[in-house]
């Protein structure tokens, strides 16, 4: 029996926290939230990004989050609260219910992720090159 993208984020979505962009926008200057973003570097490159936005490539979350992994990154173990994003909701979707499982307790995601953040009109930093 296969299950299919829609089944899984179907899933996710019954398991985890979406916020609207509204919420999203409040949380960016808490000091105890931080801001992921798992979109593709060329994506962020033509985009730009939200600004303090951390990146973590979608494909190296698992490895980033876990403590015991060579490539854990530290912020991930800082006890911080956690607003995942993608261009339209999807990989943030299955990030948020990866990171729950893997044990991050304060995690939650952006309805409609990077896009309807740049259509709400707020702020975008330029991509660093």
């Amino acid at each position: 029996m296969k299950k299919g993208y829609r089944e899984l984020l179907d899933e996710a979505n019954a398991e985890i926290e979406t916020i609207s962009i509204d919420e999203a926008a409040a949380l960016l200057e808490d000091e105890n939230t931080l801001f992921v973003d798992l979109r593709d570097p060329r994506e962020i490159e033509r985009e730009g990004n939200i600004p303090g936005a951390k990146h973590c490539p979608r494909g190296m979350l698992e490895f980033w989050i876990d403590p015991e992994s060579p490539y854990h990154k530290p912020f991930f173990a800082s006890g911080k609260s956690f607003v995942f994003f993608c261009a339209g909701g999807w990989r943030s979707a299955l990030a948020t219910k990866t990171a729950q499982d893997m044990g991050l307790e304060q995690v939650k995601h952006i309805l409609g992720g990077f896009t309807a953040w740049k259509a709400a009109g707020l702020p975008i930093e330029p991509a660093k090159k």
